[in-house]
């Protein structure tokens, strides 16, 4: 059976060395090493024991949480009572043809079931022996997919969506009970039969507001055991890295929006353009260094091709094919013993990944692991498309105005997600990133939540409609924060949930981050059918 080890009083912390309060137990769960089970059948045995976790739970008004691969760069994993870790939960297989539901239009070949503890980078191993790829996933490989789904991590993929948007089927445990595991998909969607489903000793939903409320659900949604990914066939991404000036920039980004038959997206750069034809790219980031406005913008484009194994262009993918600021400012800063006034002097000169590089490498293989492990920070805000001149000039106003602070700016193009909770929310959101070096509070500097709520103050006093990511530092303490951003989103969120789970169980998956966010509430719905 499935066994499950308790530490008492451990110390919370997170990847980024967020932390510093206790958890009552921490619970780590280890699959049956009997060599006779099957995949489905360790993951159904690891079903029973959280159910028996939960019962604990329930018992004894205790809350409950999973940590994944502690990635977030907040508290939203945390509560002072059990907190679970699912890192030796990796179980994965895949979907045969006869599974499928009768009505589904999804093609079995591309579909795989992945329980919570498995980290990108190994479903990205997973898939290539298959010859299959994720659609897109964070800009680092090291959460795990229960986590970054429900955090609704993103890429920069302009017209695939955030790494939620390619789930199709997620198996939820929501309470003690037999009747409390669920298996939930979109009824216009559906995938799997329910034959298939009871070999998973769950029963389902179909249905759509139930599964886009569930899908970014922040840990409130009962505990994530499996989700089901649609997957696409292994492809090349080749990336180029250049300078821009940001007029150019500007230039370009209104083409974004458009589809790839509506028209030519001409870079306005000769090589690229020649090489290239005028399609629509896969991916578009731009970094920013928000203390010199003299400095042209980095440009970074990746277009994607047919996968090939040999004769790559460029930079192979055994040298450094891609960069997230944290690295980029981490690096820096190791330079300069960590001392803030000469690491922002040197942010002044030049930070990014080196301009004029052609790297072609395969999606595990461009967007591979985060190096910096030490204390770190990361805001960021979506915008639609219009706003993104205002949404870029507000952040650096706010760093130079209320700082100068350890970071760097990058700019991401996502596609609209269907949560309801979807951090990418607009039809082609803008993300607006700062990653840096935490710091410590002194009379010189700014806290780090009295920049965040400056910059959310000035962007609603512009009238300017955003989102915060779920998963990075965010002033949730300032009023309305939530409203503002999803209107009666978040009224029907809640909604959901408390159909779901009951009042008892909304309390036993909430903590202080959902409390913050106004999101822990119970609406006294009828019970689901």
């Amino acid at each position: 059976m499935a066994t499950t080890h308790t530490t008492r009083n451990w110390k919370w912390f997170t990847y980024h060395s967020v932390g510093n309060k206790y958890v009552k137990t921490l619970l780590d769960t280890k699959l049956i090493k009997n060599s006779s089970y099957t995949a489905i059948d360790k993951y159904n045995d690891a079903t029973g024991e959280i159910r028996r976790l939960i019962k604990y739970c329930d018992d004894n008004n205790e809350r409950f949480r999973a940590i994944g691969a502690s990635w977030s760069m907040n508290n939203i994993t945390y509560c002072n009572d059990n907190v679970h870790i699912n890192s030796n939960m990796n179980v994965r297989w895949r979907i045969q043809p006869q599974d499928l539901h009768e009505s589904s239009e999804l093609d079995a070949s591309d579909l795989f079931f992945f329980q919570c503890g498995n980290k990108i980078k190994s479903i990205s191993n997973y898939l290539r022996q298959f010859n299959k790829a994720l659609k897109t996933s964070g800009a680092s490989n090291g959460q795990s997919i229960a986590g970054a789904v429900s955090t609704g991590v993103h890429c920069s993929a302009i017209d695939v969506g955030a790494i939620q948007d390619a789930v199709v089927g997620l198996q939820l445990i929501i309470g003690p009970g037999t009747d409390d595991v669920i298996y939930v998909e979109r009824a216009s969607v559906p995938a799997l039969n329910d034959m298939y489903i009871a070999q998973l000793h769950a029963r389902v939903i179909r249905d759509d507001q139930v599964f886009n409320a569930a899908l970014v659900g922040l840990g409130a949604f009962g505990f994530i055991h499996g989700v089901l990914i649609e997957t696409e066939d292994l492809y090349l991404l080749k990336r180029y890295t250049r300078l821009v000036a940001k007029e150019q920039v500007s230039k370009f980004v209104k083409l974004l929006d458009r589809s790839a038959s509506e028209r030519v997206f001409l870079t306005g750069i000769q090589d690229i353009d020649e090489a290239e034809g005028g399609i629509k790219p896969f991916h578009y980031k731009l970094y920013i260094n928000p203390y010199n406005s003299q400095e042209d913008y980095c440009m970074e484009i990746m277009y994607k091709k047919p996968y090939r194994s040999e004769n790559r262009a460029g930079n192979t993918v055994q040298h450094l094919v891609y960069t997230e600021l944290i690295d980029v400012v981490g690096s820096l800063a190791s330079r300069y013993s960590r001392q803030i006034p000469l690491l922002l002097k040197a942010m002044k000169k030049s930070i990014f990944p080196l301009a004029g590089q052609v790297t072609e490498g395969t999606h595990g293989e461009i967007f591979s692991d985060t190096k910096y492990t030490g204390p770190a920070f990361g805001i960021a805000f979506g915008v639609a498309l219009e706003h993104y001149e205002r949404g870029v000039e507000t952040m650096i106003r706010i760093a130079n105005q209320y700082g100068p602070v350890p970071g760097a700016l990058g700019i991401r193009f996502v596609k609209a997600s269907a949560a309801t909770l979807g951090f990418t929310k607009f039809p082609l959101t803008c993300i607006v990133e700062m990653d840096g070096l935490r710091w410590d509070d002194t009379r010189n500097m700014v806290s780090l939540e009295d920049f965040e709520a400056a910059l959310f103050r000035d962007l609603q006093r512009q009238g300017i409609p955003f989102t915060l990511h779920w998963g990075k530092n965010t002033a949730w303490s300032m009023p309305g924060l939530t409203e503002y951003m999803y209107g009666t989103r978040d009224d029907e969120w809640i909604a959901v949930r408390s159909r779901l789970l009951g009042k008892k169980m909304c309390d036993i998956f909430s903590n202080e981050f959902l409390d913050k966010a106004r999101l822990s509430g119970y609406s006294n719905p009828e019970i689901l059918a």
